[in-house]
C-alpha cells in the first residue's frame, strides 16, 4: 500500500485533526515503516503456531454473584448538594 497525500487528507478527515506540510511528511515517512514492518512479520512462516486470544495462559476467575439486600436510598442520598424525588439532581448536560 502506498503512502500518498490522498492517503495523510483522508486520515486526516477520519481523526479530525490538521496536519501541516512538515507533520504531512513525517506522518507519510512513519506509516510506510509501520507498513514496512508489518510486511517482514507476514514473511515469517506460521503454519505450526497455535493461534491465541490472549499472551497469557490463565482462566476468569470471577467471583460468584451474591444477593445482597440494597442500601438505604436515604443514607446515600444525604451526601447529596442538591436532591428531587429521591434522586440525585445534577445540572443539564445535553440541550
Amino acid at each position: 500500500m502506498e503512502i500518498n497525500d490522498e492517503l495523510i487528507t483522508y486520515l486526516e478527515d477520519l481523526s479530525r485533526l490538521k496536519l501541516s506540510e512538515e507533520e504531512e511528511e513525517k506522518a507519510k515517512v512513519d506509516l510506510g515503516k509501520i507498513l514496512n514492518y508489518i510486511d517482514k512479520l507476514n514473511e515469517l512462516d506460521t503454519t505450526d503456531v497455535e493461534a491465541m486470544s490472549h499472551p497469557f495462559a490463565f482462566t476468569n476467575n470471577f467471583r460468584d454473584d451474591i444477593l445482597t439486600g440494597s442500601s438505604d436510598r436515604e443514607i446515600i442520598l444525604a451526601n447529596a448538594p442538591v436532591k428531587k424525588d429521591g434522586c440525585f439532581k445534577v445540572p443539564k448536560t445535553v440541550e
